[in-house]
């Protein structure tokens, strides 16, 4: 567990529920979802990182509440071998966030945030694009920890062999690179855009070979 997470799960959970056993169940459902040895990549620390990405943008997001539930609830469901774990995050979240009386803007906030993720399109609400640019992050960070994340990625498909990992992995990168911006905000664009193209160019050459 990373340190930390489950005190702001309890913090931001509290403010709407003062049902400590349904908090405690709901924090246990994500230790142990996030923490599942098959998880590499997506696992608490990559909820930890996108924490610490919007917390720099905390100040432009309308509603962080729904922003932080999205990231502790986006990835809780992960089969590598289905294609609608966003959605089925999605769904969770929202009976978790209804039995912790969390409003229901909050939770169709929540809903479109999580299934943003599917394709990370742009969006006409500035803060999905906040969350989908914070989930993004790994792209454009330097390239020991990008090289890092793309190992990790490769261990959580391990049941595919490289044939059909090779395949599908270059499915995801050329379509980051077709992307006008792979970055929806001013700030996550700035920051990550260049080194993101050149982290995935580089990656789909490595493919290619």
């Amino acid at each position: 567990m990373v340190p930390g997470l489950q005190k702001q799960f309890y913090f931001l959970s509290g403010r709407y529920s003062d049902d400590d056993a349904l908090i405690a169940a709901c924090w246990n459902e994500i230790d142990n979802a996030y923490g599942s040895k098959k998880r590499y990549y997506h696992n608490l620390s990559h909820i930890n990182s996108m924490i610490a990405e919007l917390e720099k943008a905390k100040s432009s997001l309308e509603n962080p509440d729904a922003i932080l539930f999205s990231i502790f609830y986006h990835d809780i469901v992960y089969k590598v071998s289905r294609k609608d774990n966003e959605f089925k995050s999605a769904l969770l979240a929202g009976q978790r966030l209804r039995q912790m009386n969390v409003p229901e803007q909050t939770v169709s906030r929540c809903f479109a945030h999580i299934t943003a993720t599917a394709s990370h399109s742009k969006s006409e609400d500035p803060d999905t694009n906040y969350f989908t640019d914070a989930d993004l992050s790994i792209l454009g960070k330097p390239l020991p920890e990008y090289e890092l994340y793309c190992r990790n990625i490769r261990k959580e498909y391990a049941l595919f062999p490289w044939f059909l990992y090779k395949k599908g992995r270059k499915k995801v990168v050329e379509h980051f690179l077709q992307m006008p911006e792979i970055f929806k905000t001013p700030d996550f664009r700035e920051e990550y855009e260049a080194a993101a193209r050149e982290n995935l160019r580089r990656e789909l050459h490595q493919l290619d070979r």
